[in-house]
């Protein structure tokens, strides 16, 4: 197996720092045991312009039979001889991954005693692998580098030049190329993703397996348009596993669309435990907003149309007040979640009695959500298409009719306030679309008018003087009757 990593650089910034940066020195070839075979890192070249490190990896076939014990491809019962005849010494596999991990250690940490200043600069980055097992083929190698910023090449190797009629083999000869990565960017990209792309593994894979990728797998992952066959193919398409972190990361990902911590998410970790104040984050503010406004309409009976992972749900359930909380959405991997959050299987019958979780889409009439004190929507309303707003308008407004219905939203003129925010970029890739004050205004107006409420706004968050509250919440009363008529 063989891999090489070039940069360039000038006299002020030499690429000769892609020594420092992998702790291996340009003048020495070096090599390194491994559990499958010896690892050998050198440079073909080395000069201030430009600079090249290679990794090529001998693979012990023995050994990989013998520490294997039927893991990984070729242990099927069916398949003794593959254990022998193979691509493993030739194709980039996990073995190629788990050397990188261990040769070039700190480098994937991004750590660099001699520079500290080092690793987090990116430079230009060409990484080339001659053979890769690609299943999935070159479209997938594209999809699975693209979104991380990578140029990719991805070209096809034949089954055999001589006979080109038998077409291209599932190998292809993989360049990347970036002019604003740093290193450590990228050997974490190719520690999971090699992997992923041969689809196999040849170790057993655990369930630490599971920290070792979220680790790895910080800062990119959770928004990789391929997370799930990532995930799955990493842990080997172990199901439990698979499920598990999956769930972690739509913590992650739920923390970052909040601005909030995992742990605060997660409630893995008491307030008794911070040493030090903290502000309050935003998704804390919103749900003691929320439960305020419930509180003073005075209702009872609540929903939470489009739960997600039962946040809300376990904040409600914590006040007496509220007799019957239910929690409805579309994913029913957001709510095996919210049941786990909720601990449902192990809630006392009185407890119990008070919560539930059902499926369903707020586009859609719903007869089990009618007869309700109060409906929530928060957070809801941006994750639609514009053109599906009156079907849910309909739905809980026109059908259900609650009493009281809260909205909260983000207000976009104060996205300017979030430092990590590029400018004209919405605050989740998911949202649709995200309101100004004036916006979200008219539009409850509207449907306040046509379907018999009143709505009242009130700011969540700091209430900048300029540019507003970063969410808005608009609180609908069914008016009487009478109102109603009159309206």
């Amino acid at each position: 197996m063989f891999l090489t990593i070039t940069t360039t650089g000038t006299p002020e910034r030499p690429a000769t720092d892609l020594g420092f940066l992998l702790h291996k020195h340009p003048e020495k070839a070096q090599a390194f045991s491994t559990s499958y075979g010896t690892a050998h890192v050198l440079y073909p070249e080395a000069t201030a312009e430009r600079c090249t490190a290679a990794l090529l990896l001998e693979v012990d076939a023995v050994a990989l039979v013998r520490r294997g014990k039927g893991k990984g491809r070729g242990g099927a019962p069916d398949a003794a001889l593959a254990q022998y005849v193979n691509d493993r010494p030739y194709a980039a596999s996990s073995l190629l991954a788990v050397a990188l991990s261990g040769v070039f250690s700190s480098a994937m940490k991004g750590v660099c005693n001699a520079r500290p200043e080092l690793p987090a600069v990116p430079r230009p980055l060409r990484i080339e692998v001659p053979a890769l097992p690609a299943r999935g083929g070159p479209g997938l190698v594209r999809r699975l580098f693209e979104p991380l910023g990578w140029t990719v090449t991805a070209e096809p190797v034949p089954l055999d030049t001589e006979f080109p009629q038998w077409g291209d083999s599932r190998y292809v000869r993989l360049e990347l190329e970036s002019t604003d990565r740093t290193l450590a960017e990228a050997l974490r990209h190719l520690y999971v993703l090699l992997p992923v792309l041969d689809d196999a593994k040849h170790y057993w894979v655990a369930p630490d397996e599971v920290d070792k990728l979220l680790r790895v797998g910080e800062g990119w992952l959770p928004g990789h348009p391929e997370q799930k066959l990532i995930t799955s193919r990493y842990l080997a398409r172990r199901w439990s596993l698979t499920r598990a972190a999956t769930e972690r990361l739509e913590l992650v990902r739920l923390a970052e669309t909040d601005d909030s911590e995992v742990e605060e998410i997660d409630n893995a970790v008491g307030a008794e435990t911070e040493t030090e104040e903290r502000p309050t984050p935003l998704a804390v503010r919103r749900r003691e907003a929320v439960t305020a406004a419930l509180k003073a309409s005075g209702a009872a009976r609540v929903l939470d149309l489009g739960c997600g992972q039962g946040q809300l749900v376990q904040t409600l359930l914590k006040d007496p007040a509220f007799t019957e909380i239910v929690g409805v959405d579309v994913s029913m991997r957001a709510l095996t979640i919210a049941s786990r959050r909720l601990k449902l299987d192990r809630m006392g019958e009185r407890q119990a009695a008070r919560v539930k979780l059902i499926q369903g889409s707020l586009a859609y009439t719903d007869r089990r959500i009618k007869g309700y004190d109060a409906a929530v929507l928060s957070e809801v309303i941006e994750h639609l298409d514009l053109p599906r707003l009156p079907a849910l308008e309909y739905a809980v407004f026109g059908s259900a009719r609650p009493r009281t219905v809260l909205v909260t939203t983000p207000n976009v003129e104060y996205n300017v306030r979030w430092e990590s925010l590029p400018a004209g970029h919405v605050r989740h890739r998911d949202h649709r679309f995200e309101w100004t004050r004036a916006e979200f205004r008219a539009w409850s107006e509207a449907v306040a008018e046509r379907h018999g409420y009143t709505a009242e706004f009130i700011p969540v968050g700091p209430d900048d003087p300029e540019v507003g509250p970063p969410t808005q919440m608009a609180v609908f009363t069914l008016t009487t009757p009478k109102e109603a008529k009159a309206a």
